[in-house]
């Protein structure tokens, strides 16, 4: 897909919190909501902890950490796929850092990925390990958040493969 197309993404988030009061005070409401697509799984919703939230449920802050980290490993198979290297395994153990400010309102600072990329060859684990550069500038998601997404990358070599061709 070149040029400028358009895609348009549609959600529903349905509050689901209230106790039968409503909003009547801060501690009167669950942050319980969902978040649904057509055609696809509801997720359980809520705030932090933190904030009154429950912790068995989906934050907006976790979905945030989550949709870069899927945006990195998707733009990085694709390249990785049309560079001819074979990635057998990726995992990725992303973390945010949120700034809560002096009004109460808040900001991440950063994002960070950790993804563990195993290759087949040992002479792809150089080039494995500069596809995340260009993943990054590519990838929707990190292009339109105002704070930096680092990476801290890590190459393995399948085991039993080494001087294999």
């Amino acid at each position: 897909m070149r040029g400028h197309d358009v895609h348009d993404y549609a959600v529903t988030i349905d509050w689901t919190g209230d106790r039968g009061t409503g909003t009547s005070g801060y501690r009167d409401y669950d942050r319980h909501h969902t978040v649904s697509a057509a055609g696809k799984p509801t997720i359980a919703g809520s705030a932090d902890p933190v904030f009154r939230g429950a912790p068995d449920r989906w934050t907006p802050e976790d979905l945030l950490v989550a949709a870069l980290a899927q945006c990195h490993l998707l733009w990085y198979l694709h390249l990785a796929a049309d560079a001819g290297v074979l990635v057998t395994g990726y995992h990725d153990q992303a973390s945010g850092s949120l700034l809560i400010e002096p009004d109460g309102g808040g900001r991440f600072t950063e994002v960070v990925l950790r993804p563990r990329v195993t290759v087949r060859r040992p002479e792809h684990a150089g080039r494995a390990q500069a596809l995340h550069v260009e993943a990054n500038r590519l990838c929707f998601i990190a292009r339109s958040v105002s704070f930096p997404v680092r990476h801290e990358p890590i190459t393995l070599v399948e085991p039993g493969t080494a001087g294999a061709g």
